[in-house]
């Protein structure tokens, strides 16, 4: 099913995403696996700048970017850029 999920999905760049809607997206559980990934992944960029990949969902369908996560936050993590992107939204994340 993940690899159905990255292939569905539109890669995007980091800037487009301020424009996208996710008001009416389905709001997924934000599991303990996710939360630690996510966790994970912001070391990873903080410390060794590294990238991972990012399957999450807007009003327009399935979407990967892959970029640096510079926060984890309750309900949204910041990419690099300042960028925000909410936790509710987000499918898989996956290290580059």
């Amino acid at each position: 099913m993940q690899d159905t999920l990255e292939t569905q999905a539109t890669l995007v760049e980091k800037e487009v995403i301020p424009t996208l809607h996710f008001k009416h997206v389905a709001k997924h559980n934000y599991s303990k696996e996710l939360h630690e990934k996510l966790k994970e992944a912001t070391t990873l960029g903080n410390l060794h700048h590294g990238k991972c990949a990012i399957i999450f969902e807007d009003e327009g369908g399935l979407k990967r970017v892959e970029t640096t996560v510079w926060a984890t936050g309750a309900k949204y993590i910041c990419l690099k850029g300042g960028i925000w992107l909410p936790i509710s939204c987000i499918h898989e994340v996956r290290f580059l």
